[in-house]
């Protein structure tokens, strides 16, 4: 019975978290904004080192290179049709009647 109860007990806190009908943040986006955030905040420090040298200049601007969004070279992967290549089943082989 206590099984039962407890069962009960946490199925109810769920449903009160998690209701139906709530909009749920978009995941990509804020994913997307905390990236660019992260980037940011890396480009500050990385700006912030004093160079003296030649090596160190050269070292700063790879790190900013490194650092700048490169857009997608064409479609994902998920977007693209599947193609299949050999037929599904396979034929049947002459010799197996």
């Amino acid at each position: 019975m206590f099984m039962v109860a407890r069962s009960v007990f946490w199925l109810t806190l769920a449903y009160m978290v998690i209701k139906p009908g709530v909009d749920f943040a978009d995941a990509q986006a804020l994913s997307s904004q905390a990236m660019a955030a992260g980037q940011q905040v890396i480009a500050e420090q990385i700006q912030a080192i004093e160079c003296n040298s030649f090596q160190c200049a050269g070292g700063k601007a790879i790190a900013a290179a490194a650092l700048q969004a490169s857009s997608p070279v064409g479609e994902p992967m998920h977007v693209q049709p599947t193609t299949r290549t050999a037929p599904v089943p396979r034929p049947r082989p002459d010799w197996a009647g």
